[in-house]
């Protein structure tokens, strides 16, 4: 059941951060990762086809790339190339990884507050945990990957399950996101949404609001996120 505050409106129950550039300056270890992908296939990546990929679970991201470069999506291509990437991924994100700005504050903001976080990613599990190495596991009370639901975003899977693990309503919740396809994803599920662009552009729309970074986010942000979505 969701809270009402006296004026009627929704009541702040939690933030749901997206990591790979919300949190971390990782789209560039990706960016790294899949051209090198193209290149053993004989081509060179777009900055068309990449900025696509932003933001896109694994399987998706994967039949794009095959379809973008021209080459046959069989089976076995697709596993050999899904090996490939979670490899090349696991290397490039072995060390410390790059925070965006303001991020590490606004997560110890928001654990201040006494606010349930989750972690929200399409990035699969055995790699969001290198992710939370460098974030930290105790600024979240749930984290949801994209390789643990039915389907990645922009489908609302991962935020309605990242809700439905901290006990609220995905409609009292605050997605924080980077991409069109993350955004698309928390509307879905009916989340406000606070978007921060990353590596691309993000379209405005109904009810999203934009920062420039995550430097000096406060609770009263959120809460307007909040109202802002109706």
């Amino acid at each position: 059941m969701s809270e009402r505050s006296v004026d009627g409106t929704a009541r702040l129950a939690a933030v749901l951060w997206d990591m790979d550039g919300t949190l971390l300056d990782s789209e560039k270890l990706w960016d790294v990762a899949v051209r090198e992908l193209a290149r053993e296939h004989g081509h060179e990546m777009t900055d068309e086809l990449r900025h696509a990929l932003i933001g896109a679970s694994g399987p998706d991201a994967l039949r794009m790339v095959f379809t973008g470069l021209g080459i046959e999506p069989t089976t076995a291509a697709l596993r050999a190339a899904g090996e490939f990437l979670e490899r090349r991924v696991t290397e490039l994100m072995a060390g410390p990884i790059p925070w965006r700005p303001g991020a590490e504050e606004a997560l110890a903001m928001v654990r201040a507050a006494g606010l349930p976080s989750a972690l929200v990613t399409n990035t699969k599990r055995s790699l969001t945990e290198f992710g939370l190495n460098t974030l930290g596991r105790d600024y979240f009370d749930a984290s949801v990957c994209g390789d643990e639901v039915a389907r990645g975003k922009p489908a609302p899977d991962v935020y309605l399950r990242a809700a439905e693990l901290l006990g609220v309503e995905p409609r009292d919740c605050v997605a924080v996101e980077d991409s069109p396809t993350g955004t698309r994803a928390a509307e879905a599920a009916g989340c406000a949404v606070i978007v921060i662009p990353c590596e691309i552009p993000v379209p405005d729309g109904t009810g999203r609001s934009f920062r420039d970074t995550l430097v000096g986010l406060t609770v009263d942000d959120l809460e307007q996120a909040l109202k802002q979505r109706g």
